[in-house]
């Protein structure tokens, strides 16, 4: 699967379309991008594409990460957006240890 990459000048629509289009076929969608501008444009992307997806029948969440990309030679921290659907990212987190009483506890 590849990666999706977006940059400040990429149109919106054209990359909705491309995210729904992969999370489709592979149910699961990468999307990538460096700089506010291109965050900015990847961000409303997975806004128009959650919309194009639950038509379909998929609730997708985003998961973002950061991820070392090497651009001529230098390397540069990307933003990553995983496009998954939900509840698909594995067991939920373990609930918290229950709080037992103590002798100083506030009442």
């Amino acid at each position: 699967m590849d990666v999706i990459k977006v940059s400040g000048s990429s149109r919106t629509s054209a990359v909705a379309g491309a995210i729904a289009g992969v999370f489709r076929e592979h149910k699961r969608a990468e999307v990538q991008a460096i700089g506010a501008g291109a965050v900015n444009q990847a961000v409303k992307a997975l806004v128009l594409a959650r919309g194009y997806l639950r038509e379909d029948g998929y609730d997708v969440i985003c998961a973002p990460e950061f991820a070392d990309v090497e651009i001529e030679g230098k390397v540069r921290t990307a933003i990553k957006l995983v496009v998954e659907l939900r509840g698909a990212a594995g067991p939920p987190p373990e609930s918290p240890p229950e709080l037992t009483p103590t002798e100083n506890a506030a009442p």
